[in-house]
């Protein structure tokens, strides 16, 4: 941003209020590089993944200030749905929170109010870190409450019980449905393809569209988020760091008979 900027938008913001699909690279391995080549590949996102990885704190930090100037807007899924798990990662500079297991009403408001100031949420004031990142000349405060994107992730049997009220929280802008887990949780072992977790999906699509939250979920083909598109979702967690470095081993060793699509070793331990 420059100084004769009054006013910026958080770029996927823009696009999903447009009805334009999102898409996000899923950054796992603890690495500002590989972060920041990939914030400028064409992602309109980085998925920073801290419930799932062994990503620090001091490592996002250096991985949002590699994203200035690049295309990729920094967003973090925290390790739990918790108040001071995404003030740390906001006052690092995210602008957007993806909170797990969002499964009552309570912990969606809990969500919204993590990652807005007082009086509308709980968010503490000591942001001097995301204001360096986020220079905002109307005050970073005000920035902030406009351009943090809130993503709640849909993932437990019993959230379905709620999933209206949870679609209906005010402050969300995308629920996410984590199908791998919402399979386990269904009794499913991570089958996709079972028709309780189609009817599970098209339950929280159903009230995600009535209450006009955007729709996201993990697809990793170009043909799935097309199909998926036409369905009514637009954030997608499309790609991951470490299967996009073995896709590309795979077109040079493949068709010299040695790429190996699991380490092999000896012995199982």
């Amino acid at each position: 941003m420059t100084e004769n900027q009054e006013r910026w938008i958080n770029p996927v913001k823009q696009l999903l209020h447009e009805g334009t699909p999102a898409l996000g690279i899923t950054i796992t391995v603890n690495s500002v590089e590989v972060a920041a080549q990939a914030a400028g590949w064409g992602f309109d996102f980085l998925w920073i993944e801290m419930e799932h990885s062994p990503i620090t704190l001091e490592t996002l930090r250096n991985m949002i200030l590699a994203t200035r100037g690049l295309r990729a807007v920094p967003f973090v899924r925290v390790p739990v749905n918790e108040l001071w798990t995404a003030r740390r990662v906001l006052d690092a500079g995210a602008l957007g929170v993806i909170f797990p297991f969002t499964t009552t009403p309570e912990l969606a408001e809990q969500a919204v109010a993590a990652c807005r100031y007082p009086p509308t949420g709980k968010r503490g004031s000591g942001a001097r870190l995301a204001t360096f990142r986020w220079p905002a000349p109307e005050g970073y405060h005000e920035f902030a409450d406009s351009n943090v994107l809130v993503v709640t992730i849909i993932e437990e049997k019993r959230a379905l019980e709620k999933i209206d009220e949870i679609a209906a929280t005010p402050g969300i802008d995308v629920i996410f449905i984590g199908t791998g887990d919402l399979s386990f949780s269904l009794g499913l072992r991570g089958a996709q393809d079972h028709p309780d977790l189609q009817a599970a999906i098209d339950q929280i699509a159903a009230a995600a569209k009535t209450h006009r939250k955007i729709l996201g979920r993990t697809l990793l083909t170009a043909d799935a988020i097309k199909q998926s598109i036409a369905q009514g979702f637009l954030f997608f967690q499309a790609a991951f760091d470490m299967p996009l470095m073995a896709a590309g081993a795979r077109q040079l060793l493949e068709p010299l008979g040695r790429f190996a699509a699991e380490p092999k070793s000896r012995t199982l331990y």
